[in-house]
């Protein structure tokens, strides 16, 4: 069969190819054309939700002014933290520069979202304040002119501010409370070098709460207030380790402890270390106390007396070394006025204030170099790590434990004797 000729063959070369690029430069008009719809359907979305927002604004009472509203809130706000540290200080607690990376930790791990237009840190900022100083939340809000509501509706709107951002400060426990670090072989620092492998100490504070009146005999105190038992366990540098709250102000120590350690999330010590306790904790593994019967005071011995055995020396060390727990529990209510009196919110709200500030405490001395309140330099803060081995799981007081102490007390107490002699 002949064979077409040579530019009949081009010819259909040709229009085959003519044909492909025709496909395909209707295939990118096509594709141009979705391009440009999409473009225009997003454009419409923006311009939709835009309207709704001026809508609902305009509703508000906010009107043609709600940009005005906005600039207000901007400057009520540069005036409440961002012009200096020491407004910031005095509002919210904390200087700048720690109140805005607890803003970043709360939006990237505590999850918080912007709420009724209100920004983050506008949020935040209430929320620290109403802490910091007792206020109403609906104070608060109303200084800052979070929702430009009428005043009933802006106290609600208020109040869930308060809680979105309270859930949010939850959520970074995991981040915020100090994983357990023993005291090592060479320590230098006077009141720890003698307790190697403590973790710190734990003592029970009592926060002031609103209960009904049929729970008052349950929560009422020793002092005859009206209140909730705090276990708090705290590091060498006063960062709370762990925090129990919600235990009526009528719970024996050693039961809310019994608790604490039972918990499938609550206090683990590992076998092998201890925490110093008071003498209302029985003395027994895992929770180091004084001796019973022994001058414990430290004050007493601010007044030039020295020890004269074993238990006096190791009172005076245990007393100066367990203050730590006072003291952090002193600075937690000093910062955060809420924690001083009565509140009008429900129990287990007030609970979870308690935790939020412990945890905001622990923030705070690792963020501000210097404590504003005691002027203590936290240096060489270390964020710990978690122990491994098998924890203690029963408060029993035994022999061994009580001649292990013992042991301790004979040896620091012949250390403290022959540095004295060589000096």
């Amino acid at each position: 069969m002949a064979r077409p000729p040579m530019d009949q063959r081009r010819r259909r070369m040709m229009d085959q190819r003519k044909k492909i690029v025709a496909v395909s430069i209707f295939h990118l008009h096509m594709l141009q054309m979705l391009s440009m719809m999409m473009m225009f359907l997003c454009a419409m979305m923006i311009v939709y939700r835009q309207r709704r927002v001026i809508r609902r604004t305009c509703r508000l009472g906010w009107g043609d002014k709600v940009f005005d509203r906005i600039n207000e809130r901007a400057v009520k706000m540069n005036r409440m933290v961002w012009i200096d540290d020491a407004a910031a200080i005095n509002n919210v607690g904390m200087d700048r520069r720690a109140f805005s990376k607890l803003c970043d930790m709360i939006s990237t791990h505590g999850k918080l979202r912007e709420l009724s237009n209100v920004g983050i840190d506008e949020m935040v900022a209430s929320f620290l304040n109403v802490l910091a100083h007792d206020e109403n939340d609906g104070v608060v809000g109303r200084q800052l002119d979070l929702c430009g509501e009428s005043s009933s509706s802006g106290s609600n709107s208020a109040v869930m501010h308060f809680n979105a951002v309270l859930c949010a400060v939850l959520r970074l426990h995991d981040i915020l409370y100090k994983k357990p670090e023993p005291i090592r072989e060479n320590c230098s620092d006077e009141n720890w070098k003698w307790f190697k492998n403590c973790l710190g100490a734990l003592d029970r504070a009592y926060i002031q709460v609103t209960v009904p009146v049929e729970d008052w005999p349950r929560y009422r105190t020793r002092s005859n207030e009206i209140a909730t038992t705090v276990l708090g366990v705290c590091s060498h540098d006063m960062q709370f380790i762990y925090v129990l709250a919600g235990w009526e102000g009528s719970a024996a120590d050693y039961r809310v402890l019994r608790n604490a350690i039972s918990r499938k999330n609550g206090l683990k010590v590992p076998k092998g270390y201890y925490y110093l306790c008071n003498a209302y904790y029985n003395n027994c593994e895992g929770f180091l106390g004084p001796y019973r019967g022994q001058q414990y005071n430290s004050n007493y011995w601010r007044q030039d007396r020295q020890p004269t055995t074993p238990q006096e020396f190791f009172n005076m060390k245990h007393s100066s070394a367990r203050n730590v727990i006072e003291r952090a529990f002193d600075l937690l209510k000093g910062r955060w006025r809420i924690l001083g009196s009565r509140s009008s919110y429900s129990i287990e709200i007030q609970v979870r204030i308690v935790l939020a500030c412990s945890l905001l405490h622990n923030h705070i001395i690792r963020e501000m170099p210097v404590d504003s309140q005691e002027s203590i330099p936290f240096s060489n803060i270390s964020e710990g790590q978690e122990l491994e081995g098998d924890h203690i799981t029963h408060l029993e007081t035994s022999d061994a434990w009580n001649e292990w102490r013992d042991n301790l007390a004979r040896e620091t107490f012949d250390k403290w004797r022959a540095s004295r002699h060589e000096s």
